[in-house]
């Protein structure tokens, strides 16, 4: 059986972004063009900034140049890098943002940035100049919680079946 999907990253506040480039040319990652993304976070009732984000549901509502919209809700587990994700793209913003304040989600931050990325050694590179933050490189990997089992189907099928009937 398969646990959800997970996300995991870390971020790099970037000193010299030509540097950063070059080195990562260097080793094959070429960065793709920029793309701008708007993104709108929403946190939990409940939660404020300085309290632990561990097992908080977040939201985010992401509007891309090309007017693609996407919705994606964060749970992080170990810590705040460590997320479950979920992720869908959406076809009306504003419906989705009304939406997401009737669950009783609140806006946080607006977040612009333009972002850039590439592929190295199975990692996904993203290179952002955030508005009002500054320039930073992020590391994603994309990992699946496995769990083994030593039942055959049948009996994994029959024993579903009872817990649920």
């Amino acid at each position: 059986m398969t646990g959800a999907a997970q996300e995991i990253e870390v971020k790099y506040r970037v000193g010299d972004l030509d540097a950063l480039v070059s080195a990562l040319a260097a080793r094959g990652a070429a960065l793709s063009p920029p793309v701008w993304q708007d993104d709108q976070a929403y946190a939990q009732p409940g939660w404020d900034y300085g309290q632990s984000k561990i097992g908080v549901v977040f939201a985010r509502l992401r509007t891309t140049e090309n007017g693609r919209h996407l919705f994606t809700v964060k749970k992080p587990l170990a810590n705040e890098q460590a997320c479950l994700e979920h992720e869908s793209p959406v076809a009306d913003r504003e419906q989705m943002h009304e939406a997401i304040t009737t669950m009783g989600f609140r806006p946080t931050a607006r977040i612009v940035k333009t972002r850039r990325t590439a592929v190295l050694d199975g990692l996904s590179v993203c290179v952002d100049e955030v508005e009002h933050a500054g320039i930073f490189m992020e590391l994603e990997r994309t990992v699946v919680e496995l769990e083994r089992t030593s039942d055959t189907y049948d009996s994994l099928v029959r024993s579903q079946l009872a817990a649920s009937g």
